[in-house]
């Protein structure tokens, strides 16, 4: 290696392109290559989400009706029988906590927890959530178990 061969490091060097917008002798002078008129040409174009080239955009089309909560609160409804399951399966004993429902991925830490009355309990658990069905409770307490509401 000598002065005669040393080049720059790759991808140091970008010199391509023209210069644009220094006059007409340079080849992209005048609209500097932007071509004419239009919103694209103008300084300070962005395009908005959602446009569509001045068409009436898809969302102000589609009719809007209804009624959206903003305090809805959403839970993640865990049943009975997905409860005696994990018992058959030697998951859970006799206590069922919070965290044991993150760890067994039936909800996520954020997420709200509802138990539902679908299926039958027969073992006594100790059950905590946030929520239960009126069946649910009932059926828990039924069993020989608690439901306890956090």
């Amino acid at each position: 290696m000598n002065l005669s061969n040393i080049k720059p490091a790759e991808g140091s060097v970008h010199k391509n392109s023209k210069r644009l917008g220094r006059g007409q002798g340079s080849g992209k002078g005048g609209t500097a290559a932007r071509g004419h008129k239009g919103a694209k040409s103008r300084s300070g174009y962005s395009k908005k989400l959602g446009f569509e080239g001045g068409q009436m955009p898809l969302q102000r089309r589609v009719p809007k009706f209804g009624f959206k909560n903003i305090n809805r609160k959403e839970y993640q409804g865990i049943n009975l029988d997905v409860l005696q399951g994990l018992v058959d399966d030697k998951k859970i004993s006799d206590t069922l906590a919070f965290d044991a429902i993150v760890e067994l991925r039936l909800a996520r830490k954020t997420e709200l927890v509802k138990i539902l009355g679908r299926g039958e309990l027969k073992s006594a658990i100790k059950v905590s959530a946030h929520k239960f069905t009126a069946t649910a409770k009932a059926a828990i307490e039924a069993a020989g178990g608690e439901a306890i509401e956090l």
